[in-house]
């Protein structure tokens, strides 16, 4: 981690809790010029301070933090959702992976703008007709006809959409009888070509996310929109989930910091009975229960990004920690809001909203049975045919 990086990270968490907290409930009240307008000023503030893009490339005007610095960094932006935004961090994934996989031309026409906080990327994978968990099911095509890729689908849960000046669509390309997993590419695909549309936006728990249905009609893009190689779809977005889950997890123990902090300070604040409700044994267990889970998830967590900052995929470690974090993440805001009793599910402190995203969690990036069970095939695989098993004190930290 660079040396200063702990200072970086302090002056992020004061500029989170002292300038992004005192404007979320008018972020989330405002319509859409409103809240436009606000997120620019807090941006400009960002830039100001030095702190806006820290984990994008500094050949494009990122901050250029390494992998493990962000990672930290991470952790106190995700404490509020309008911080990702404020602070230039929300197109990272995307970024990222353009500045791999994209040629020179698309890196000044699209990234350079990413990162200057111009407009923010959108990515379509999942569909809404088959089982997304099983991507090689994914029915959305496109074929080359007179130097243009013919696409043609509907996607889900595109993030983005409705701003975005371009969409990355995962497509079948490939004939039906070329490997699963090399039969899907990734096609960048500008919002405003015709036969892109949007079908509706989409609701999450009630709360208005961002999420969009779109519908690709016979949508016609140059050849050259390819991104990476022809039938390299699946590596590639692997490869953006990966560093990707990382990111979730130590958003979701920001959340959980927060959902923390405000638990101890309301039992503080709070009695019943005549005494402090910080006093009261039931009440301790919670704090305990979510101080351990918080720990170890962080640990863990940190464990993967070392890993995978070291080369290793880190497989195994990554899937553990999407279904242990999106646990423990909901877990600690349940307790939260336990303690706050009626108040915890009003609008008057951020725990309702903080909850419902939670839920969210077990689902998006993967569903947790999903990960569970690849997590489990290869372990017990190790113990088939009286195979060696696994040692976990011999695995590297």
């Amino acid at each position: 981690m660079e040396a200063d990086a702990d200072d970086l990270r302090a002056r992020v968490l004061r500029f989170v809790e002292e300038v992004v907290y005192p404007r979320e409930a008018e972020l989330e009240a405002a319509d859409d010029a409103t809240r436009d307008a606000l997120l620019r000023t807090l941006s400009e503030q960002a830039r100001s301070a030095g702190l806006w893009a820290l984990g994008h490339p500094r050949e494009l005007g990122g901050g250029g933090l390494s992998f493990m610095a962000y990672v930290r960094i991470n952790e106190v932006i995700g404490r509020s959702y309008w911080a990702m935004l404020a602070l230039g961090t929300a197109s990272l994934q995307d970024s990222l992976m353009v500045w791999r996989h994209g040629t020179p031309a698309w890196h000044e026409r699209y990234l350079r703008p990413i990162v200057a906080g111009e407009f923010l990327p959108s990515f379509a994978m999942t569909e809404p007709e088959v089982s997304s968990s099983d991507p090689t099911q994914l029915a959305t095509t496109a074929h080359l006809e007179d130097g243009h890729w013919v696409v043609n689908g509907r996607k889900w849960f595109t993030t983005g959409a409705a701003q975005a000046r371009y969409t990355t669509v995962m497509c079948r390309t490939e004939d039906a009888d070329a490997p699963a997993h090399g039969a899907f590419s990734l096609i960048i695909v500008p919002t405003d070509a015709p036969g892109y549309r949007i079908v509706r936006d989409l609701p999450a728990l009630g709360i208005a996310g961002n999420h969009y249905e779109i519908a690709l009609e016979d949508l016609r893009v140059p050849e050259d929109h390819l991104l990476g190689r022809r039938g390299a779809g699946f590596a590639i977005a692997q490869e953006r989930l990966g560093p990707g889950r990382i990111f979730h997890c130590m958003r979701w123990l920001g959340q959980a910091q927060r959902a923390f902090d405000l638990m101890c300070r309301r039992l503080h604040a709070r009695s019943a009975f005549g005494e402090a409700l910080a006093e009261k044994q039931l009440m301790q267990a919670h704090v305990f229960e979510s101080a351990a889970e918080i720990r170890s998830a962080r640990e863990l967590t940190l464990a993967a990004a070392r890993r995978m900052d070291s080369g290793d995929q880190a497989r195994d470690e990554i899937a553990v920690i999407k279904v242990l974090g999106a646990r423990m993440l909901h877990n600690v805001i349940d307790r939260a809001i336990q303690v706050y009793g009626a108040a915890g599910l009003t609008p008057d402190t951020p725990l309702s909203v903080m909850y419902r995203h939670a839920r969210e969690a077990r689902i998006y990036d993967g569903p947790d049975e999903v990960h569970m069970q690849s997590v489990a095939r290869r372990l017990l695989k190790a113990y088939r045919d009286d195979g060696p098993g696994i040692d976990f004190g011999a695995e590297p930290a």
